[in-house]
């Protein structure tokens, strides 16, 4: 569906299908935007169907000889209510319920004041586009879709197609981390993560560097290769490169947890954990080169941008670590393992040494890390971990303008007393209670102190079982947004100093 704007009066539409949002203290007047025969023949139909304009209600109007032909109504609730989120829910809504219409060009008419113009035309598109995204690949006959050719957003100044093509890239790489953490385990693992990342550096002219299992070896990764060494598939760890535009004046790197499948090892999951939507544990890895797609087609200005993942699978064999094991990391902290269904956090200790070794001026790493995370946050918040506060709140307003939001959390010292260990410098596991903050104390020790650090969990969101909001359901690609904004805010801000406290 392509995306075009346009300043054109509602009576003068050329769309053959409308998509209005009406707050409820005075739709009846929004409806006088209209032509005349148009407004009134609306007005007669909403109150005959008693429509309240409550948010998520929806009514569609079929108008025959009138044009538009179809007009499609979406309740927006009290003015004072509606926001950025509140504006990407109702275009989702609008652009799904256009599916099937037979129109071709579908017009979005939705109240934008208050709202940046960045902002507003980010809700619709990524709201209008995302909500129609569906994985047809593994189908032998895909399901027929008809959606519209043409998708005009109507009170947006055409000066701001610009601004249009910048979100189709953002969407563009929401789309690739959907369908990475929503592929099958048996084809996307290590080797076909591998073989994005080249997709990636060979389209954007990147520059990548894959280490396999000697490669990772020769680093000393062996809390990483501890993982791998029960897998079926040969390890990869991922490093990809977005140059800046111009001069870099400032360095970040982004690291996503890569586990293709988590078995849990010989602490095997057990009936009700899910271990059949384990495939979802690379969602880390899947939101960065979510992330690289977008952002290696932006190119911010001046921001070069590292992209990691050590990517492998935890399985069952005779292989695999045992626990009880102690392992060496590639910072020489030694690590018992008791318990191997916590082993994202041994992939990305190696995978943050690497990555401090870059000297960068910030690091951010997601992980579909913990349970305990969903517990304290539910499905739709992110947990976020940072002893800087400039980067936690920079993060956090890039969530929120993003519609992915993320919770602060703390990094209570004392609680690094429960991985402590008789025999090895660590446990990789603490008490149950804090389990979300003994993963976050377990991955600060890999990251140079002098180095602005932040672990979002992403357990909760990253996967929507039935749908919700704007989001279609299975994987959400959450992440994506969040990081791409980030990284545009340093870009913007590049010759600011991260104040580390």
């Amino acid at each position: 569906m392509e995306f075009r704007c346009s300043n054109q009066p509602l009576a003068d539409g050329a769309c053959d299908a409308l998509g209005l949002g009406l707050f409820s203290n005075h739709w009846q007047e929004q409806l006088k935007s209209l032509a005349p025969a148009v407004a009134s023949t609306a007005t007669d139909l909403l109150q005959q169907r008693e429509f309240k304009a409550k948010p998520g209600e929806l009514i569609s109007l079929t108008l025959p000889g009138e044009h538009p032909a179809l007009l499609l109504v979406a309740g927006l609730g009290e003015p004072e209510n509606f926001d950025g989120f509140a504006l990407r829910t109702a275009a989702a809504q609008l652009s799904k319920a256009s599916l099937g219409s037979g129109c071709k060009q579908l017009g979005l008419a939705l109240p934008l004041e208050g709202l940046a113009p960045s902002e507003a035309i980010a809700a619709l598109v990524q709201g209008s586009r995302l909500a129609l995204f569906k994985d047809e690949r593994f189908r032998s006959a895909p399901e027929p879709r008809q959606e519209p050719d043409v998708c005009w957003l109507l009170g947006v100044n055409p000066e701001q197609q610009g601004e249009l093509e910048h979100q189709q890239a953002i969407c563009a790489g929401v789309e690739l981390a959907r369908e990475l953490v929503g592929g099958p385990p048996n084809l996307v693992n290590a080797l076909s993560l591998e073989a994005t990342a080249r997709s990636l550096a060979q389209e954007f002219d990147l520059e990548l560097t894959v280490l396999d299992e000697q490669g990772c070896r020769e680093k000393g990764m062996g809390a990483f290769l501890a993982v791998a060494q029960g897998a079926c598939v040969p390890p990869r760890f991922i490093h990809l490169v977005i140059p800046a535009q111009g001069p870099a004046l400032r360095r970040v790197v982004l690291i996503g947890k890569g586990l293709s499948f988590d078995s849990g090892g010989y602490n095997l999951k057990t009936g009700g954990s899910q271990i059949e939507l384990m495939k979802f544990d690379m969602g880390g890895c899947g939101a960065v080169l979510g992330a690289a797609r977008s952002l290696a087609s932006l190119r911010p200005e001046g921001l070069e941008i590292h992209v990691i993942s050590a990517t492998t699978e935890n399985m069952v064999s005779a292989e695999a670590i045992h626990p009880g094991a102690i392992i060496t990391a590639s910072n020489g902290k030694t690590i018992e393992i008791n318990n191997t269904d916590a082993e994202g956090r041994l992939t990305l200790a190696d995978a943050l040494v690497y990555a401090s070794a870059l000297k960068p001026d910030a690091i951010v790493d997601l992980a579909t890390l913990t349970g305990a995370c969903v517990v304290a946050l539910g499905d739709e918040i992110a947990g976020l971990w940072s002893a800087n506060d400039q980067l936690a709140d920079q993060l956090i307003e890039a969530g929120r303008a993003a519609g992915e939001p993320l919770w602060r959390m703390p990094l209570q010292k004392s609680y690094k007393d429960g991985l402590k260990s008789g025999l090895a410098d660590m446990k990789n596991t603490g008490p149950r209670p804090g389990g979300a903050i003994t993963a976050a104390l377990f991955l600060q020790e890999f990251v140079d102190g002098q180095i602005p650090w932040a672990h979002l969990d992403i357990a909760g969101p990253v996967w929507n079982e039935k749908g919700k909001g704007p989001d279609p359901s299975g994987a959400t690609g959450f992440g994506v947004r969040l990081l791409v904004n980030w990284c545009k805010a340093i870009a913007a801000g590049a010759k600011e100093e991260l104040s580390l406290e």
